[in-house]
């Protein structure tokens, strides 16, 4: 079955949307620690915070945003977030301090919408059709990123750090009639696994199976936070222009896509354990490198690459594992307590650079992620193998009282691993292995309705 118009329509779209959100986002990441130096205020730990500060908002916000979304409508916050978003792209844009610069990076971050948008995602999709457009959005991100990587040095060598913030700002701005006109209409639909519930935070918060998780998505963006913190400078003393910084990204992220590819390859389409500790272990290995070396030129390159290798494969596969290992209905919340770890992760990365750079000295600041690294692999080493399963919604209008006979008599199907019914939602959430049929299970919800 194919994508429809309508889905064809709204995938594009909001591809876009985190296209050009994101990719606004990210180009700040390799040219602020240089251009930074022009401030009067300047210091290694205010370039910390202004790199990582908009993680700090993003953190706090995601939750109640994706909440927000809930009552308010998609499109409505969205609209929001965009705005603040922008206004914060417009201050750090006009800054003539680091202060300033700063709180315009916070405000940025407040304009936490990725919730947001992948319920609107949702809602105009069918259930068959959710993966692909999802899919779409995905690979949008993977794309933004590299190509601001690529394109924020040369934007800040022909108008500077104010010009990287003002495009940013433009291109936040350009999202609005996109998400206004763009993207169908539609009611909203939020499901248990699309957005988060407050009441379910505290206890996924803890969870056993999660926490290994969210713990490694904030030490993998507080790695690459640290990273853009301190290579440009790096490249700055083998003489490396700024303007030139993204002949030296280019082929590194080309040779890092192929290391992914081999990574992937050995997956399988799974995420096995050591696999990911390999992926943890090349970064560990890059940042040691990264320390040690002393104005070798192929140190720095080799240990770049074997960072990236490693990020692409785990950025693109610890959600897929969140997705599998959240109970069944609450993968919105899980998701929500995923992206804050996330966003917190590059908040502490930012301050943790410009902290161990003022008080010791670069090098340091990268022995200090190899540190992170190293501590992080320990805690993978206690993760379990997971089996890959999928989801699936079904519509079920089923009465309070027959909630639990009709999760027993799902889970009695061969295939399923899970099930709850929510009859306020008219909808019953499953996980399902290879040998499930779907038929079988409209007629066991069938009997109950």
């Amino acid at each position: 079955m194919l994508l429809n118009a309508t889905e064809i329509r709204a995938a594009l779209a909001l591809a876009l949307v985190y296209v050009l959100r994101m990719m606004g986002l990210f180009m700040v990441m390799p040219v602020l620690a240089v251009a930074a130096m022009d401030y009067p205020d300047y210091s290694p730990m205010l370039v910390g915070l202004a790199v990582g500060g908009y993680g700090l908002t993003q953190a706090a916000l995601q939750i109640p945003m994706g909440m927000m979304s809930d009552r308010w409508g998609r499109k409505p916050v969205i609209l929001l977030g965009l705005a603040v978003f922008a206004a914060g792209s417009l201050i750090a844009a006009s800054a003539e301090s680091m202060a300033l610069l700063i709180a315009g990076r916070v405000l940025q971050g407040a304009g936490a919408i990725a919730g947001a948008i992948m319920a609107l995602a949702t809602d105009v999709s069918r259930e068959t059709q959710r993966a692909k457009v999802m899919a779409v959005i995905g690979i949008a991100i993977g794309f933004s990123f590299y190509l601001a990587v690529l394109i924020g040095p040369l934007i800040a060598q022909h108008w500077g750090l104010s010009g990287v913030f003002g495009i940013t700002g433009i291109l936040a701005v350009c999202c609005m009639p996109l998400v206004k006109w763009g993207v169908p209409n539609a009611p909203s639909s939020a499901s248990g696994d699309t957005l988060p519930h407050l009441s379910e935070v505290k206890s996924l918060f803890l969870s056993p199976r999660l926490w290994r998780l969210n713990l490694s998505v904030m030490v993998l963006h507080m790695l690459i936070t640290l990273l853009f913190v301190q290579l440009p400078l790096t490249l700055l003393n083998f003489n490396v222009t700024l303007e030139s910084h993204w002949m030296i990204y280019l082929p590194v992220l080309g040779v890092s896509i192929i290391g992914l590819v081999v990574l992937m390859g050995i997956s399988r389409g799974r995420t096995p354990k050591s696999v990911m500790l390999t992926a943890a272990g090349l970064m560990m290995a890059a940042f040691f490198m990264l320390h040690m070396q002393d104005h070798h030129w192929w140190i720095v390159m080799a240990a770049v690459v074997m960072f990236f290798t490693g990020f692409n494969y785990l950025e693109a596969s610890l959600p897929a594992l969140v997705s599998t290992l959240a109970p069944v209905g609450k993968k919105g919340t899980a998701m929500g307590i995923y992206a804050s770890f996330q966003f917190f992760g590059a908040f502490l990365g930012g301050l943790m650079s410009g902290l161990v750079t003022d008080i010791w000295s670069p090098k340091l600041a990268y022995l200090a992620g190899a540190i992170g690294a190293a501590i992080w692999i320990m805690v993978l080493s206690g993760m379990r193998e997971v089996s890959k399963l999928k989801r699936l919604v079904l519509q079920a209008d089923v009465s309070v009282s027959r909630q639990v006979a009709l999760n027993n008599a799902l889970m009695a199907l061969p295939g399923v691993d899970d099930a709850v019914t929510s009859a306020k939602e008219r909808a019953v959430y499953l996980k399902i292995e290879k040998n499930f049929d779907i038929d079988e299970a409209r007629k066991v919800i069938a009997q109950f309705i």
